[in-house]
């Protein structure tokens, strides 16, 4: 018998197999950046879009979403810092994008980390 954990993945798993290329690919390839960049985080579903929490039965605090673009987002839950410079007291919670380089990458798994931490 499948856990809630399994259960959860397999539903994101479904989830991002139906969406159309590209956005399939490049979700796929976030699902995959965050998954190495915390493995503590739980996929599930969301909202209807995939999300990442620290349990089955905790709020997200990742969600990527797949509308008329893709976009990784942070939720309230997560403890946000102004951004401070010319951004004064805005805080970044939202990022869109439609390809995924190796910067890319990289940065979004400094915001996944940065979620959890």
């Amino acid at each position: 018998m499948a856990s809630k954990d399994e259960k959860n993945l397999a539903q994101v798993v479904d989830k991002i197999a139906k969406m159309d290329e590209p956005e399939r690919s490049l979700v796929q390839r976030v699902h995959e950046i965050i998954m190495a960049a915390a493995p503590k985080l739980k996929p599930r579903i969301w909202y209807g879009m995939p999300a990442y929490a620290l349990s089955a039965s905790t709020p997200a605090l990742v969600t990527l979403r797949n509308d008329e673009r893709v976009n990784l987002a942070l939720t309230e839950k997560v403890a946000l810092r102004p951004a401070g410079g010319s951004d004064g007291t805005l805080m970044p919670a939202a990022w869109y994008f439609d390809t995924i380089n190796e910067p890319a990458a990289k940065r979004i798994a400094e915001i996944v980390r940065s979620a959890v931490s």
